[in-house]
Order: structure tokens, then sequence, then C-alpha cells
């Protein structure tokens, strides 16, 4: 009998079409994600001007699909390491799907929200599992790149609303932006077929067989005949719960990662929301105003690709604080009137370093947790994120009621960013302090 420790088969796997394979699936589910999630920013002025909304009641109309986010996180999440990830995937992209595309039959703010709120619940619990699936599948020296080339795909999302909103909103209404999530659903089959299970989960439900076959992809010239055992750290304990998040020294570093993941989420939900609306409140035109939409999800496609690879090269967290100082000192900037190139860089920074660093804090996360609590941990800190994704359109449409000069909206939205960089601080310290009291095994496990 041979015993095989399947975190380190994993971790030493030469990349290869396995993982493309896994990358481009879960970037390909991002991608609806996105388009999905900066929908709303995109027809926010259109709905605004039909239903005779104030600033106020469309912050609020945001925010229902973010509620919904929020409580997609915490059940999917949780749900996920009990029922299986490809479950829980295929649940969530099956109901955001489904909701959006019924978003374009709403005839009244309330049923738009009703729906929003649907697809939000999907939206939400995609992320974390997506995110947990690709960290357990990535070799460790690539395992924050993957995840955010895989994650480029939500700001790849967002650039196809925002490019689409451009084509569609001024010859076939808002109605049509909802309808084209008609296509996601077509490609359901192939993800059903295609997207593996975690290696994990079939390993603590007993399904050896099936995980062989999937190390045996991971790795393909790995000898696992019919004698070897799998064994994985942090497989075989205790039922899991959510108080496992604040044990072992992960109390600090866990309320940390909540701050961070709230107030990111806040300045990417205000951005998102209400980027188009104020630069056209500013004099540009509705085409002009989604192009800049466009640029500030390009920035979010740059910038987590960057940060990534940065990522594996130094200390992710130190790499994150860093981008939130440049998030604060970009935002705070866009209110000042510049020449339009100098504007659309500045947009494009700003994208890269909230967009992006949102994206940076999944990988953190994911690396924080280990493998039995991961997608809880990434499903409760996405999920308490919400509330910042929740806080973040409705600060814009207080923001615009009061009828702040443009330069004061936009601090505004680049404080929460100054809180971020203090909550990441202490997350690295406290990084640094479980990695020093974290037994080898367990330490590899969570890598």
């Amino acid at each position: 009998m041979r015993k095989i420790e399947v975190h380190e088969v994993i971790d030493d796997a030469r990349f290869n079409h396995f993982h493309w394979l896994i990358m481009g699936l879960c970037a390909l589910l991002l991608i609806f994600d996105g388009y999905d999630l900066f929908i709303y920013g995109v027809v926010l002025p259109v709905i605004m001007e039909e239903w005779g909304l104030t600033p106020l009641q469309a912050g609020a109309l945001g925010s229902y699909a973010l509620f919904g986010m929020m409580f997609g996180a915490l059940l999917f999440g949780t749900l996920a390491d009990r029922i299986g990830r490809k479950k829980g995937i295929t649940i969530c992209f099956l109901l955001f799907s489904a909701a959006t595309v019924l978003n374009g039959f709403a005839s009244s703010p309330t049923e738009f929200g009703i729906y929003r709120f649907l697809a939000g619940l999907g939206c939400g619990g995609l992320m974390p599992n997506v995110v947990a699936l690709m960290n357990e599948y990535a070799p460790k020296k690539l395992r924050s790149t993957l995840v955010a080339l895989m994650f480029s795909g939500y700001s790849l999302g967002g650039m196809c609303s925002a490019g689409l909103g451009i084509l569609v909103l001024p010859r076939f209404g808002w109605e049509m932006m909802f309808f084209a999530a008609v296509v996601p659903l077509l490609l359901l089959p192939l993800i059903l077929r295609y997207l593996p299970e975690s290696v994990g989960f079939l390993v603590r439900q007993g399904r050896t067989d099936e995980a062989r076959a999937l190390l045996k992809r991971v790795q393909p010239d790995l000898d696992l005949g019919p004698d070897t055992v799998l064994e994985m750290t942090e497989t075989s304990g205790r039922k899991n719960s959510v108080l496992d998040l604040f044990r072992d020294g992960r109390l600090v570093g866990t309320l940390s990662i909540w701050v961070a993941f709230f107030c990111c989420l806040l300045m990417v939900y205000a951005l998102g929301s209400w980027l188009p609306k104020l630069m056209a409140n500013a004099g540009y035109s509705l085409g002009s105003s989604l192009s800049f939409l466009l640029a500030l999800n390009f920035g979010g496609m740059f910038g987590a690709i960057l940060g990534g690879w940065l990522g594996d090269r130094f200390d992710l967290g130190k790499v994150v604080v860093a981008f939130f100082a440049v998030a604060v000192a970009s935002i705070s900037l866009l209110g000042i009137k510049t020449p339009m190139p100098v504007l659309y860089t500045l947009i494009t920074i700003a994208g890269a370093t909230v967009i992006g660093t949102q994206i940076l804090l999944y990988a953190a996360a994911a690396q924080f947790y280990g493998l039995s609590i991961r997608s809880t941990g990434l499903g409760w800190a996405s999920g308490i994120g919400r509330n910042g994704a929740i806080v973040g359109p409705l600060l814009g449409g207080a923001l615009l009621g009061i009828n702040l000069p443009l330069q004061l909206n936009f601090i505004a939205f680049a404080i929460p960013g100054v809180i971020a960089v203090l909550a990441m601080m202490l997350f690295v310290v406290a990084g640094k302090q479980q990695r020093a009291v974290t037994p080898a095994p367990l330490l590899a496990a969570r890598a």
C-alpha cells in the first residue's frame, strides 16, 4: 500500500491542458457574472429617465441585486463545502442567468428589483466557488496568477456590458441588454460536461476512483495504482463550521479581510453604478460616459493579471496594500478637470486598483483558509463584503441627491480605500503570525 498526499501532487504539477480547461471554464462563468453585475450601471441613465427615478431611488434599486449577492455568497459558499463545488456552481449559474433574462420583461421598478435580487443570489454564490475550485487545482507557483487570470473574465464581462450598451441602448432599448443573458443558458451543458468536481470533496466523500482520475489529469505521469491511498490534510477531522474561520490564529486575519472586502466592494459598486451618470451630469454624452465604464473594466482586467503576477513573486497581501493606496490617489483625482487622455488613464488606473484588487482579495482569502473551510471562508468574506456593495450605490445616490461638486463625490468614493489599506496591513501581520505557529503539513495544505 502506497500513500500519496494530494496537495503535494497538485502543488508540484506542471501546468497543462487540464489547468487551461479549468481556468477557461471558470473565466467563462465569470464573464457572464461580470456582464450581469455591471449591466445596471449601463442601463441606469435610461431607466432613471423612463421611470422617473430620483438618484436615491435608483441607488436603492441597484442595491437589490447586491442584497441577493450577500445572501448568495453566505448560502452557496457554505453549501458547496457540503454538496460539492460543481453542483453549487451549476445552481448559481442557472439562477443568475434565468433571472437576468426575466429582468428584460420587468414593467415596474418593484418587479425589476425582485429579478435583480434573484440574479444577485446566483452571482454572489458563484464567485467564491469558482475561486475555491481554481485555487484548489492551480500549481503552487502559479496560484495567484491563475486565479487572477481566471477572474479577469469578470472585468471582461463588464467590458462586454459597457460595449454592448453603446451599440444596443440607442437602437433597441434597455430590455435587450437583459435578453442577451439567454446566451449563457445555452452553454450550460458545456459547463456540466467539462467542469471538474473538487478533488478534496471527492476524497472526503470516499469517491476515490473519481479523485484518482482527476489527479491523473492534473499530473499525467503520476503512478496511481489500485493500492494507492489518497491522503489530504484537513479531510478527516470533525465537521467544519463558520466558527473555524476564527480558530487557530485566524481571528485578526478573518476580521481584516472582511473589512477589506467591504471597503473594496463599496468602491467597485459605487463607481460601477454611478460613473456613467456622474460623467453625464458633468457634460459628457451617454456614449462617452459608457466608454468610461469600458475603461474602468479594462483597467480591472489588467490590474488583476498584474497583481496576480506580482503576488506570486512577492507577498500578495503587500501587493494588495499597494494597490489600495494607488486606488485612493487615482479616484480622488477623477473629479479634477483634465484632458481626455489623462482622464481615461486615471479611470483605467482606478479600475486596475479597485476591480483588480477585489480579485486579488479573493486570491488572498483563498490562500489564507485551509481546503476544508475554503469555500466557507470565501463565501463569508464575500458575503460580508456585499454589505459594502449595497452601501456603494446608495452612497452614490445620496451624494448625487445633495448636489455635491464632482470632485467631492470622488473623494467620498476614495475614503473607504484608506480604511482598506489599514485593514490589509493588519492582514499581512496576522498572516505572518499564523504561519509562524502553523505546523508544516497544514501550512502546505493552505498554500
